[in-house]
């Protein structure tokens, strides 16, 4: 049996999490070794078989359950981790976000917090409170705390107080942690001994959707550039041209502009009526920034696409879409890293991923707090905490 410390691991899609405590306490320099590290997932779950297929592709050694989590008992989840209650270091996961996702605001079910699958919140509590683990790491999207769920939301810190875990929230920009996207997700963190739980304060700053404000005694933002132009010129893949009903108009829009470019405010066409549409509508990357979020099911005129145009076969140039190792990128995820299914599979496993440093600079965070890693353990200790 190993000695590294075990985790249980719930909706676990392709294993951004995962892969975030699997790299708990390597250094920043050191070569990764998913057998080297502090934590180990005992037990990984999820309904998608696909992702979970995923994740077995990067770490074949960990045990999967490829069931609905209301129909798996925390019983079932110790036993196939070869565990008892009380001994898993962590419990973590993060619920489908889609009941809370503003891409669901359209349904009214959604707006109202009324979709069925909300109540998965209910199932990650259950699980922390019959496994008992030393401390719990859940995250989800930003409108889990939007005021239309608030009642779900304080519902969900209420049962984990009970617990008396004294659970802690924040709403984290993967921007301002060094992550080239941004991408806000909320994390809620809780220990066992109720003792609470201190995030680690942001290290870079820069101008995103909402802030324009740079804060000079930190780094600056890393850029979408910054992380990709070294896969340029790449290996074309399969319709990742960006062609037919707006596809002119696509490969017009400058980086970092969207749809509005073609406006009677803009220096495009007047085509469309000024914030007519989403705002994702025909966005490219602009290489000096980061890039905006990943969706996991984006329509066909979503973006953010490339920066650069493309030859659509025809002589005409042609946005184009980010390519599997462009997202990964994004995502701080491994160069190598495998991932099963289809193109539009890839773009939901992705899309509905933690940006691997992101979820391990909580990990590092939460695991040094709780006495497992010291200043030589872990280029995270170094962070200041809020």
């Amino acid at each position: 049996m190993s000695d590294r410390l075990p985790v249980i691991s719930l909706f676990s899609g392709a294993g951004g999490l995962d892969l975030a405590v699997e790299q708990c306490g390597h250094g920043a320099n050191a070569k990764f070794d998913r057998q080297g590290g502090l934590l180990r997932v005992a037990v990984a779950t999820d309904y998608d078989e696909l992702a979970l297929e995923t994740l077995s592709l990067n770490s074949p050694e960990t045990p999967t359950l490829c069931r609905d989590i209301r129909e798996v008992s925390a019983q079932r989840l110790l036993e196939v981790a070869q565990l008892a209650k009380g001994e898993p270091a962590l419990v973590i996961g993060g619920p489908p976000c889609t009941p809370f996702s503003k891409s669901g605001f359209w349904l009214e079910e959604k707006r109202d917090s009324r979709d069925p699958n909300a109540s998965l919140l209910d199932e990650y509590v259950r699980v922390v409170r019959e496994t008992r683990p030393e401390a719990f790491i859940l995250e989800n999207v930003q409108g889990l705390t939007y005021s239309t769920h608030r009642a779900q939301f304080q519902r969900l810190l209420g049962q984990l107080s009970d617990l008396g875990y004294n659970p802690q929230h924040k709403v984290l920009l993967a921007a301002e942690y060094g992550v080239p996207q941004l991408r806000r997700r909320v994390f809620v963190v809780g220990r066992r001994d109720g003792k609470s739980f201190k995030f680690p304060k942001t290290t870079h700053s820069g101008v995103s959707e909402r802030d324009r404000v740079f804060d000079t005694s930190k780094l600056p933002f890393v850029t979408a550039g910054e992380v990709l132009s070294d896969l340029l010129p790449g290996t074309s893949e399969p319709a990742e041209v960006v062609d037919g009903e707006f596809g002119e108009l696509a490969s017009e829009v400058p980086p970092g502009q969207n749809y509005l470019w073609h406006t009677e405010r803009y220096g495009g066409r007047d085509v469309f009526k000024w914030r007519s549409r989403y705002w994702t509508f025909l966005l490219r990357l602009d290489p000096a920034r980061p890039s905006t979020t990943l969706q996991a099911q984006p329509g066909p005129w979503v973006g953010p696409f490339h920066w650069e145009n493309v030859d659509n076969g025809r002589g005409e140039k042609r946005a184009r879409r980010l390519r599997v190792p462009e997202l990964l990128r994004l995502m701080t995820m491994p160069d190598d890293f495998k991932l099963a299914g289809n193109r539009g599979d890839i773009q939901r496993q992705l899309g509905n991923a933690v940006p691997v440093k992101l979820g391990r600079i909580v990990v590092d965070s939460l695991m040094a707090q709780l006495g497992y890693l010291d200043s030589d353990g872990s280029d995270f200790q170094q962070l200041e905490l809020v």
